[in-house]
């Protein structure tokens, strides 16, 4: 077993932890997230906003994924979440033919 095994089996305990803090302190986060952006795009006079505007989004999708990460791994439904919207639309159903007649 080498080391990353063993630091994975050490660490499992502390993750499913975290992972179940940070589902009941989701919104508290989200919000020293969005105001961590505020104080940068101020900082910067607003120079690097869209940077900062992507980089937000994304640190709450990782915090979204990390802390319903907890129920995928028991087997358990997690809290209801919309999909993310796909990038191209999905193909048409293919049509049937019709009925055979007598």
């Amino acid at each position: 077993m080498g080391l990353r095994d063993t630091m994975k089996t050490r660490l499992a305990p502390a993750k499913g932890k975290m992972s179940g803090l940070a589902l009941r302190h989701e919104e508290k986060i989200e919000h020293g997230i969005d105001r961590a952006a505020r104080v940068a795009d101020r900082t910067t006079r607003g120079k690097y906003s869209t940077r900062i505007h992507t980089g937000t989004g994304k640190a709450k999708g990782a915090l979204d994924r990390f802390a319903h990460q907890e129920g995928k791994s028991q087997g358990t439904p997690t809290a209801e979440r919309t999909p993310p919207p796909a990038s191209e639309p999905p193909p048409p159903p293919a049509s049937e033919p019709p009925p055979p007649t007598s």
